[in-house]
């Protein structure tokens, strides 16, 4: 049952020494969503989130969370062109706790709702690019993980073997993503600051402006694709996101469209992997029908390879299209 934004008020009360709340209200979803939020006004204007997991994986999450913002110090944070969560304090309930942050006004922008006549893929793509450009030793010295290119491209190679064992991932995907993963060129990349949870459901926007960028709880430095990864699912505007990336980074990383790619598609493969480790058919059946449209929409030749020199030939907008479905079924 979910937890009454004034259980929520009265738990931030004891979670901040002289927190003036004069008015709650829910925040999220009452019924899904991972945690139990509220939305606190103080008396002087001030505006704050409660939240509280709703699960052990919700509350690992947040824990992590929470170690990154802390990670995020007032200079890192004055590097971006947007809000990050300010931690304000804890109080513990039952077996979990609830976390109080400072609120940060914006909406959430469906994917779809990023085209190019919004102006804000090139907000976006400016945004991505300040948190890559981020000095990796803030992480680091967090105690962070760090991911080297071999590393990420191990880690794919897992990804793809757990998948392939199941015996349900297609043949010609099987080839389609071993044959990126052995792809040398693809992988020369250099690491920088990735939020490495990074989707639609992160950025708040307000007024055509990126406002505020949340969860945090996978902050490492590694492969910048990642983070562009869901860009996939807005296929009007992937285009002008990527270039507004490139021209505020001076990228020369030539595959990160790629390794983005790479990176989207094997969402079908953690999907299915979901659906095995649960037991969950309904699942398995939805990931393999999904995996068996990307088959089709790819036609798989020679000439749609994942890899060096194949940006051309690459039928983009056709995976692009597929994956953004995917997004919206799962998302």
């Amino acid at each position: 049952m979910a937890r009454s934004h004034l259980t929520l008020a009265a738990l931030a009360t004891a979670a901040v020494a002289d927190l003036d709340v004069s008015a709650a209200a829910p925040y999220g979803s009452p019924t899904g969503g991972d945690y139990d939020s509220a939305l606190l006004n103080g008396r002087l204007g001030e505006h704050w989130i409660i939240r509280v997991p709703r699960s052990q994986r919700a509350e690992a999450r947040q824990s992590a969370d929470l170690v990154a913002l802390r990670a995020l110090s007032a200079g890192v944070r004055g590097r971006l062109p947007f809000a990050v969560p300010q931690y304000r304090g804890q109080a513990p309930l039952g077996r979990t706790r609830g976390i109080v942050y400072d609120f940060i006004a914006g909406e959430h922008v469906p994917a779809s709702r990023v085209t190019p006549d919004s102006g804000l893929p090139a907000v976006v793509g400016r945004g991505i690019a300040a948190i890559h450009s981020l000095p990796t030793s803030f992480v680091t010295d967090a105690g962070l993980t760090s991911h080297t290119p071999f590393e990420a491209m191990r880690s794919t190679a897992s990804l793809v073997d757990r998948a392939a064992s199941t015996r349900l991932l297609p043949a010609a995907l099987l080839e389609r993503w071993e044959a990126a993963i052995q792809d040398h060129l693809l992988w020369q990349f250099q690491p920088t600051v990735v939020n490495g949870a990074l989707d639609a459901g992160s950025i708040l926007v307000s007024g055509g402006d990126v406002t505020g960028v949340l969860g945090w709880h996978e902050l490492h430095v590694g492969d910048p694709a990642r983070d562009l990864a869901w860009l996939l699912g807005t296929p009007s505007s992937v285009d002008e996101v990527f270039d507004a990336y490139n021209a505020e980074r001076g990228s020369s990383d030539h595959q990160l469209r790629h390794r983005a790619t790479l990176y989207h598609e094997l969402e079908l493969a953690k999907w299915l992997l979901h659906g095995t480790s649960t037991k969950s058919t309904e699942v398995v059946d939805d990931a393999v029908e999904l995996m068996g449209g990307l088959v089709d929409s790819l036609q798989l030749d020679r000439s749609g390879a994942i890899g060096a020199g194949q940006t051309a030939a690459l039928d983009i907008d056709g995976v692009e299209k597929l994956l953004s479905t995917t997004e919206r079924r799962h998302g």
